[in-house]
């Protein structure tokens, strides 16, 4: 197996939030070559930074709204910037919202959001991890797609989704040397929260789920995580 410098993670919704802590843990564990994907550069040039503080990763910053499927197809990378070997399909957006209060516009974001960027970027990159000898495919999902929620129909149906598309290309690559895992989240720190009344003390810590990661991309090729979920210690935080 080549070593890790001669590959790269491609990470996206690294702007912030979990994303920047996934690409933290990445710098400072690995030699791993960073592609680090968002809407925003600025945010982006930040967790660059903070990267090269943990490391001495070659890294790339992309600015791109990953649910825009022209947009990621045209990207382009420098014609020497390592071949992708894990895709940390991140990117997401929450809705706090009923869903009779709920527009088509607003429905249709949510799907665009929270499905369709994990789906426009494994695309992207997906016949790049066929080629390698053990890839990974992670993508964030949450505990919303496994049940119901009255106060964010929407977010709920589009991670619904994603766990669905999860699952069925975790069936269609089976016989690759690709593993899909589906990472089902309950409520974690992020910016998502704020100016919400909870105690965000109480929410799963980021740095654990980058953790988990790395563990997840370190097993040996015997075995893939297919799903996991990752909840607060003391159940759901109130007042959501």
């Amino acid at each position: 197996m080549l070593p890790e410098r001669n590959h790269s993670v491609v990470i996206t919704g690294a702007s912030r939030g979990i994303g920047r802590r996934i690409a933290l843990a990445f710098a400072e564990h690995t030699d791993y070559a960073l592609l680090l994907i968002a809407r925003t550069k600025d945010d982006l040039e930040e967790t660059r930074r903070l990267c090269n503080s943990k490391g001495n990763n070659k890294i790339e910053v992309l600015p791109c709204d990953t649910s825009n499927a022209e947009k990621v197809r045209s990207t382009r990378l420098p014609e020497d910037f390592p071949t992708s070997k894990i895709i940390i399909n991140n990117a997401g957006s929450f809705l706090l919202k009923k869903l009779q209060e709920t527009s088509t516009v607003e429905f249709s974001q949510q799907i665009q959001a929270n499905l369709m960027s994990a789906v426009n970027t494994t695309n992207r990159f997906l016949d790049d991890l066929k080629q390698q000898p053990h890839s990974y495919i992670i993508n964030i999902c949450s505990v919303s797609a496994l049940e119901g929620r009255k106060d964010s129909g929407a977010y709920s149906a589009s991670k619904h989704a994603l766990l669905g598309y999860t699952r069925s290309l975790r069936k269609e690559l089976m016989d690759t040397e690709v593993a899909v895992t589906a990472l089902n989240l309950g409520q974690t720190e992020s910016s998502s929260w704020d100016g919400s009344s909870m105690d965000r003390s109480l929410l799963i810590d980021p740095d654990d789920v980058a953790r988990l990661i790395l563990s997840i991309t370190s097993l040996s090729p015997r075995t893939v995580v297919e799903e996991m979920i990752v909840k607060p210690k003391h159940g759901r935080v109130p007042p959501m």
